[in-house]
């Protein structure tokens, strides 16, 4: 996605830790630099003795120049020289016993928050994504929209990516069975999701929750009535 829709932000909150960057001067109020190439940050995040390693792949803002043509080609090339990558391991007559493996599992795409329709960038870049890596676009800063502009907003990204043809993930054609098909016609439904980022913890009713604070009140990035934060969270770790 662009710049300044809270991709960096998104991650943080995404595993309640500092993934993406840090300011670059101590003492400054933590502000995530603007990110100028691909970036991967490796982290093993544990949970209840689970672990789990985690590359997150931060991308610059796409479509901040003037002239965005071909903006997504970097992103593609990179994706396809992971799977060239694992390939090439797994190849080999006496391979390692772990492969290293550094494909792309997911993409987040940000979409901005218009209250429109797609922008024919986002649907260029999704349709050419979709084909590679499994997609899952995200209404960023939804706390800009109402209720209602968000629901249309859902609505009209859900025709477009119809119109066009443009399959995200959980992608129809790999349902299994009928238990996987409601599940994920559940999920389908509410994407995109509509999600608010926040690395700043707020305290509500005694207890500490993450969220952004406005003049009439705080915005709970994992409360179902504020976003759909968590709906986002559980798809892409649970």
């Amino acid at each position: 996605g662009q710049s300044g829709l809270g991709k960096s932000t998104m991650v943080n909150t995404l595993f309640k830790s500092k993934v993406s960057r840090k300011a670059s001067q101590p003492g400054q109020e933590e502000r995530i630099p603007k990110t100028v190439e691909l970036q991967s940050v490796t982290h093993v995040i544990e949970e209840k003795g689970v672990k789990m390693k985690l590359t997150v792949t931060d991308t610059p803002g796409f479509g901040d120049q003037i002239n965005n043509e071909n903006c997504w080609d970097p992103i593609i090339k990179y994706i396809n020289e992971q799977y060239e990558r694992y390939l090439r391991e797994e190849i080999l007559i006496t391979r390692k016993r772990k492969i290293p493996d550094t494909r792309v599992h997911g993409c987040v795409y940000f979409v901005p928050p218009t209250g429109h329709w797609l922008r024919p960038l986002d649907l260029e870049f999704m349709r050419r994504l979709s084909k590679i890596v499994n997609v899952v676009p995200v209404i960023a800063k939804a706390d800009t929209l109402t209720l209602e502009e968000r629901a249309e907003f859902k609505q009209r990204i859900q025709e477009d990516l119809k119109t066009h043809a443009i399959s995200v993930y959980p992608q129809e054609d790999f349902d299994q069975d009928p238990d996987d098909r409601a599940l994920n016609d559940r999920i389908r439904e509410k994407i995109p999701f509509a999600v608010v980022g926040a690395d700043q913890e707020h305290q509500v009713n005694g207890k500490r929750v993450l969220g952004r604070k406005t003049k009439w009140g705080i915005i709970e990035v994992e409360n179902p009535a504020h976003c759909e934060f968590p709906l986002l969270r559980d798809l892409l770790i649970r």
